[in-house]
């Protein structure tokens, strides 16, 4: 029985030939019996070499291998800081690899179990350590929170503070799984924003966990991720409403019931900052009270429609100044006219009411309007169609989330390295 433990490898292409000179192994010839004393390894002895004695400063995209000959591998545990690394197993038992990058600057110990042939076991462990980064990119998910109940169109929303120049690397590293199976894809906006969405809906009351293995993905050149997240949250229950200009009414759903019909005044026209944006918004962050301020929009003090006022109940559908909110001063207009600078009104007890109704990430849906929202006006994500959604992927592919444990492939999006 030999098993080999290795860091790098030749199979790895580009990353491999860097590798190269940093390989772990350890070699365990067909066993036997136990080495005997003084003369040497009798035939059929156990017969161990390591190669290399020194392995540090070793890429942090470098790949872990154990290898099992004349025999399987039974078990392998790797850790780092307290954390075991993940890997998968090849069908036949005879090669593990580590499934994500590593951690930058950490030290790993490798523990490895093979069975021989014929029947005995042998166990080796090595140590290593990964190389420090000159540069790390620090990542902030700005939607959804750690166990936040969340809408049914809520999207998972990445920010890079520098520029990622292989944002395939990234979506490799980032993996969603789901109580129910839903397909979505990843799609970039320029090289700082990747956004996931799902081609449907997210079913009402789904648990869902987003990891992104980021520590340790080469982002650009001598630029790594600096560590990993954990997010997990579930949606509640589907809440859907639609915003008529032409109705002046806005009518909210409940798991597809009709449970309020609320007057509204939308925005006036007459200027394309004072139009509220048509189609598929997606509700924000909830303010109350919050200051709005004209000059948000081009308008500072001394222009004819300056305004600055202080509103109650808002929820924010876009970042173009647009929220459901309370507007007491044109309850006489909402239901008959529209009067607004783009929000949508609402009397002070529906605007309430929608304000304590809301989840970030329901769906508003504002018809009738001639100014259309922007994929990137907001979280106006539902904007772009399926087919234009996923063209938006570095990987050009859509896959389906589902549990962990599931026979889907969908379980996670890919390996952080890339196919070997």
């Amino acid at each position: 029985m030999g098993v080999m433990v290795r860091v790098g490898g030749a199979a790895q292409t580009d990353r491999g030939r860097r590798a190269t000179a940093m390989l772990l192994g350890v070699v365990v010839a067909a066993a036997a019996a136990a080495c005997s004393g003084g003369g040497g390894n009798p035939a059929g002895g156990v017969e161990l070499s390591l190669a290399p004695t020194d392995v540090a400063a070793v890429s942090p995209d470098s790949p872990i291998t154990v290898r099992a000959r004349r025999g399987t591998v039974e078990n392998v545990t790797v850790t780092a800081k307290g954390e075991q690394v993940e890997g998968t197993l090849s069908p036949d038992r005879t090669r593990w690899d580590s499934r994500w990058t590593l951690v930058p600057g950490a030290s790993y110990t490798v523990t490895a179990t093979g069975l021989g042939s014929d029947g005995r076991t042998r166990t080796v462990s090595r140590e290593f350590r990964t190389a420090k980064p000159a540069q790390t990119v620090a990542t902030t998910i700005e939607a959804p929170f750690d166990k936040e109940v969340v809408g049914v169109g809520i999207p998972i929303i990445l920010r890079f503070d520098k520029e990622v120049q292989d944002r395939a690397a990234v979506e490799r590293a980032l993996e969603v799984q789901a109580a129910r199976p839903v397909e979505g894809a990843w799609h970039w906006f320029g090289n700082q924003s990747v956004v996931f969405r799902t081609r449907q809906y997210w079913p009402a009351h789904t648990a869902v966990s987003f990891r992104a293995h980021l520590s340790g993905v080469r982002l650009a050149k001598d630029t790594w991720g600096g560590r990993n997240y954990t997010v997990n949250f579930r949606t509640g229950d589907e809440h859907t409403s639609v915003a008529g200009e032409d109705s002046h009414v806005m009518v909210v759903h409940k798991n597809g019931k009709k449970i309020r019909s609320m007057p509204i005044s939308m925005g006036r026209g007459g200027a394309t900052k004072y139009t509220t944006t048509n189609g598929m918004h997606l509700t924000m962050e909830k303010d109350d009270p919050v200051v709005m301020d004209s000059s948000t929009v081009g308008c500072g003090p001394g222009c004819a429609d300056y305004y600055r006022e202080t509103v109650y109940a808002a929820v924010r559908i876009s970042n173009s100044g647009e929220y459901v909110h309370s507007a007491p001063w044109s309850v006489g207009d909402q239901g008959n006219s529209n009067v607004s600078h783009g929000c949508i009104n609402a009397s002070p007890s529906d605007a309430r009411w929608f304000y304590n109704f809301s989840y970030r990430g329901d769906p508003v849906r504002v018809t009738g309007t001639s100014r259309e929202l922007e994929p990137e006006n907001g979280w106006g994500y539902w904007q772009l169609g399926w087919q234009d959604w996923v063209k938006g992927s570095a990987l050009g592919r859509s896959v389906t989330t589902g549990p962990a444990n599931g026979n889907s492939a969908a379980a996670g999006l890919g390996d952080a390295r890339g196919p070997a």
